[in-house]
């Protein structure tokens, strides 16, 4: 009984994850067309770096490894890069 709760939670839990990544690709895929249409280059390392260091904060505060957040972001970062990147070259 409480096995199936908690991964009831889990399971909720990991929904809401995809619908915010939904939504956080949405925006950067925005960011992706305006980047282009401007001639900016598809990665912005001060701005990553930025984001790495508050969320690393952030998830110190939430209790959560910060190197593990680090890792995570990474890899949304990369992949809102690439698709930065196929943006700019479709132009």
């Amino acid at each position: 009984m409480e096995l199936s709760r908690l991964r009831s939670s889990i399971d909720n839990i990991d929904a809401a994850l995809v619908h915010l990544l939904a939504e956080r690709f949405k925006a950067t895929q925005q960011v992706g067309e305006l980047k282009a249409l401007l001639g900016l280059p598809p990665a912005d390392p001060a701005r990553e770096e930025r984001q790495i260091t508050r969320l690393r904060g952030l998830a110190d505060e939430a209790g959560l490894d910060p190197h593990f957040a680090e890792k995570f972001l990474g890899f949304i970062i990369a992949e809102v890069i690439r698709h930065h990147e196929a943006i700019a070259s479709a132009d």
